[in-house]
């Protein structure tokens, strides 16, 4: 069965366990200041689309897009689920992010990322993926835990 790729069902149980993950899994990286994840509720704002893959209906992958000016969004809760990383599921979700946000009008994507070595195999992602290192943008601000990245589409 192939990956299905989908706006979030939020009624889906499966949902908050594997965003909750997501935090469980970032909490020993940084300090709670340079943790920069959405919650549920964040995810669940007006401005913000997220998306999920599934596999034989199981939940496999997230990611969001956050609006954060005309035109220029953010990518927000990306994850695969570890048991299935190196399979190119992050890819397939990625471009089909970012189509969506071409196709909506979005000119400029920015994402927020750690600098530590667990985050390695996402910033490579992304600069595979045509993100180049920018300036902090939004709110953020100088973190030496933090890692800027964005791709004009």
């Amino acid at each position: 069965m192939p990956l299905l790729i989908d706006r979030a069902d939020f009624a889906n149980p499966q949902l908050r366990a594997f965003l909750q993950a997501h935090l469980d899994d970032l909490a020993p990286t940084a300090p709670a200041e340079s943790r920069h994840a959405l919650d549920l509720a964040a995810l669940q704002r007006p401005e913000v689309r997220l998306w999920t893959v599934q596999d034989d209906q199981r939940i496999v992958g997230t990611a969001a897009l956050a609006a954060l000016e005309p035109r220029h969004e953010e990518l927000k809760s990306m994850r695969t689920d570890p048991a299935r990383r190196g399979e190119g599921i992050a890819r397939r979700l990625l471009d089909h992010l970012l189509q969506d946000a071409k196709d909506r009008g979005i000119e400029r994507i920015s994402l927020e990322t750690g600098s530590m070595e667990f985050f390695a195999p996402a910033r490579a992602l992304y600069r595979r993926a045509g993100f180049t290192p920018c300036a902090p943008f939004g709110s953020y601000r100088d973190d030496p835990n933090s890692t800027y990245l964005s791709r004009r589409l």
